[in-house]
C-alpha cells in the first residue's frame, strides 16, 4: 500500500533522512522506532506532505505523493495522527470531528462518526466539550477519531503514547489493535517500544535518519539488545508502561 524508496527528506538544506526504504502493506501494522532527532516524525511528516521530498519516492496504492499538497493526500486515503494531538482547543470534540472530515461528501459525516464513537466511546460523552478541557489521553483518542473522519487507508501515527497515563496508553492502543483487526494499515512512531512491539508486524529502526535494522516485531522482541545498541532506550521488556 505504502512504498518509500530512498526516501530523503528534511527542512531547507538540511537532510534529516537519508535513504529510507520502507513498505506498508494492507492490513499492517509498521513500527518507526529510534532515539529522539532519529527522522521518525520527520518521516511521517514527509509522507503527509509537510516536509519537504529531496530525494527519492513515496508511492501510495501504486500513485507518486511526493510532489502531492497534503489535502491532496488526505483525499487519496493518507490521513496523520500527529505528535502533540493538535487539534483545534477552543473548538468542541463534534466540532474537530468535523473538520477531520472536510475532505469527505458531506452525506458521510454522520456514519463516520458514528464510527468513530463507537470505537471510542468516551469522546461520545464530551461531544460538545472544549477539545481543550479534555485529559491528555482523550485527546489523544479525539486526534486518531478526526483522522479517521477522513476515511483513511492509511494511518500515520506519530507518538501515540506522548505524556499518556498508563491506562490512557492502553485505551489508545486497544483502539489501534481494534482497527488493525478491522484492515487499516498504519505506520505507527513510538518510543514505548514494549506497546509498538505488542501491535506490530514489522519494525523499522532509524539512526540519525539511516534505516539500520528491519525485522519482524517478533524478531525485535527476542533481541532486546537491538534497542539498547540503537534506540539508547530500555529494553523492550524493560520499557515502561
Amino acid at each position: 500500500m505504502l512504498r518509500l524508496e530512498r526516501l530523503a527528506c528534511g527542512y531547507g538544506p538540511m537532510r534529516v533522512v537519508h535513504g529510507l526504504d520502507l513498505e506498508v502493506a494492507a492490513g499492517e501494522v509498521v513500527a518507526l522506532v529510534g532515539a529522539n532527532g532519529a527522522g521518525k516524525s520527520t518521516t511521517l511528516m514527509a509522507i503527509a506532505g509537510h516536509v519537504a521530498v529531496q530525494d527519492g519516492t513515496i508511492r501510495f496504492e501504486g500513485r507518486d505523493l511526493a510532489t502531492a499538497l497534503p489535502h491532496q493526500r488526505v483525499a487519496a486515503g493518507v490521513a496523520l495522527v500527529p505528535e502533540g494531538r493538535r487539534l483545534f482547543a477552543d473548538l468542541s470534540v463534534r466540532e474537530n470531528l468535523l473538520i477531520g472530515g472536510y475532505a469527505r461528501p458531506r452525506g458521510r459525516t454522520p456514519a463516520n462518526q458514528e464510527t468513530v464513537l463507537a470505537l471510542m466511546p468516551r469522546l461520545a460523552e464530551r461531544l460538545e466539550q472544549r477539545a481543550g478541557s479534555l485529559s491528555g489521553g482523550e485527546q489523544q483518542m479525539l486526534a486518531i477519531g478526526r483522522a479517521l473522519m477522513a476515511e483513511p487507508r492509511l494511518l500515520l501515527v506519530d507518538e501515540l503514547s506522548l505524556g499518556l497515563m498508563p491506562k490512557n496508553v492502553d485505551l489508545c492502543y486497544e483502539a489501534i489493535a481494534e482497527l488493525k483487526r478491522r484492515g487499516l494499515a498504519i505506520l505507527l512512531v513510538e518510543q514505548n517500544t514494549q506497546k509498538a512491539f505488542a501491535v506490530a508486524d514489522r519494525v523499522t529502526v532509524l539512526e540519525s535518519g539511516r534505516p539500520v535494522w528491519a525485522g519482524t516485531a517478533a524478531e525485535a522482541r527476542e533481541h532486546p539488545t537491538l534497542i539498547e545498541a540503537y534506540l539508547g532506550l530500555a529494553t523492550a521488556t524493560d520499557a515502561p508502561p
